[in-house]
C-alpha cells in the first residue's frame, strides 16, 4: 500500500520540499510513497520548485483509509480534516508535540532544530541513501527559509552543517545569496489579495480549548505593508469571526531589522499582554528580536492560556 507524505494546511516550503524528499527516500528503501500537499504553494515555494525543476506534489485533501506520513507538525488543526480515518505511519517534525494520536506504532523523527528538512537530511544519512542534486537543492532552500538564513533563534549548528552539505551536493556556491532571492520573492506583496497574504503562512493552534490563528509574513522591509496594514488588520478581524477563533495574530517580520510587528484581534487582549509582557496599542505590538513563531510566539501564548 502506498503511503502519502504530506505536510500541514497552508503549506510552506518545509512542508512541500520535505514531502518530496521523504517520498523519494522511502521509495529508495523499498517503501512505496507519494508526496502530497494540503494547499497551494506559496510564491517562495513555487520559486524553489521552479529553480530545481519540480512540479508541486499532488493536491490531496482527503486521506480516509490511507497510510499517511506527516511532515512539519503534529497538530490536528493543521492535519487533513479526516486524519482520524487515516493510519499515521510516521512523523518528521521540529515543533512542540501537538495533539495528533495514533492507533498503531509509528516511526518518529522529531528533533529541536530549525527545519524539518534538517531532520530529513539525517534520515538520508541514517539509511545511507544518496541525495539527488535537485532534491538537495530544495531541502537546502527549505532550511534557509525556516531559519531565516540562519538568523532565527531556532537555527542550530545542525541546520548550518546540513545547508553546507546540501549546497555542495546541489552545486550552489552562494547559498546565502539564493536565500536573499527567496526572501525578495516573499517580500513582493503588491497586487496580492489581502486574504491571500494573511493566509500565506497561517496556522491554527488549540490553546487550552481556544482556537488561535497565527499568520506570519517575512519581508526584507516592513515598508511594503505601509499602504495595506489597515486592510490586513480588517481581514484578520473577519478571519477571527469566520472561524470562531479566540484570537488571530499576524506577524509582520522584518528579517533585516530582526523583529516583528504583531497585528492582533482577540477576545481578551490581556492574554497577549500576559504572554509578551507588553500591552498592545491600537491592535499592534512591536516585538524586538522576534523572528520565530514556533519558538518565540507560540510558547508564551500557550502558557498564557494555561
Amino acid at each position: 500500500m502506498t503511503m502519502y507524505v504530506v505536510g500541514h494546511k497552508v503549506p510552506d516550503s518545509d512542508s512541500i520540499c520535505g514531502a518530496i524528499a521523504i517520498a523519494y527516500l522511502k521509495n529508495q528503501i523499498g517503501e512505496s510513497a507519494t508526496p502530497a500537499r494540503l494547499g497551494e504553494p506559496s510564491p517562495e515555494t513555487q520559486f524553489i520548485l521552479d529553480k530545481f525543476g519540480f512540479e508541486a506534489p499532488e493536491l490531496k485533501m482527503s486521506y480516509a483509509g490511507e497510510q499517511v506520513y506527516i511532515v512539519d507538525h503534529t497538530e490536528k488543526t493543521q492535519a487533513p480534516d479526516d486524519i482520524d480515518q487515516a493510519t499515521v505511519v510516521g512523523v518528521v517534525d521540529h515543533h512542540k508535540l501537538g495533539d495528533l494520536t495514533t492507533s498503531t506504532p509509528l516511526e518518529c523523527w522529531i528533533r529541536p532544530v530549525g527545519c524539518s528538512n534538517t531532520i530529513v537530511k539525517m534520515m538520508y544519512d541514517f539509511y545511507n541513501v544518496e541525495i539527488p542534486k535537485d532534491i538537495a537543492g530544495i531541502m537546502m532552500c527549505a532550511i534557509l527559509s525556516d531559519t531565516v538564513i540562519f538568523k532565527s533563534p531556532t537555527c542550530t549548528t545542525a541546520d548550518i552543517k546540513c545547508v553546507e552539505a546540501l549546497a555542495e551536493i546541489a552545486g550552489i556556491e552562494d547559498y546565502k545569496g539564493l536565500g536573499m532571492e527567496m526572501f525578495k520573492v516573499k517580500s513582493a506583496v503588491e497586487g496580492t489579495p489581502v486574504r491571500d497574504l494573511v493566509m500565506r503562512d497561517f496556522k491554527d493552534f488549540n490553546m487550552n480549548g481556544n482556537l488561535v490563528g497565527i499568520g506570519q509574513l517575512e519581508v526584507i522591509d516592513l515598508a511594503v505593508f505601509d499602504d495595506i496594514k489597515d486592510d490586513l488588520a480588517a481581514d484578520i478581524a473577519k478571519l477571527k469571526e469566520e472561524g470562531g477563533r479566540h484570537s488571530v495574530l499576524l506577524l509582520l517580520t522584518d528579517i533585516m531589522k530582526e523583529g516583528s510587528e504583531m497585528l492582533i484581534v482577540s477576545d481578551d487582549e490581556g492574554i497577549i499582554t500576559k504572554a509578551y509582557e507588553a500591552a498592545p496599542e491600537g491592535g499592534k505590538l512591536w516585538l524586538d528580536g522576534v523572528l520565530s513563531r514556533k519558538k518565540q510566539v507560540v510558547p508564551p501564548l500557550q502558557d498564557a492560556f494555561a
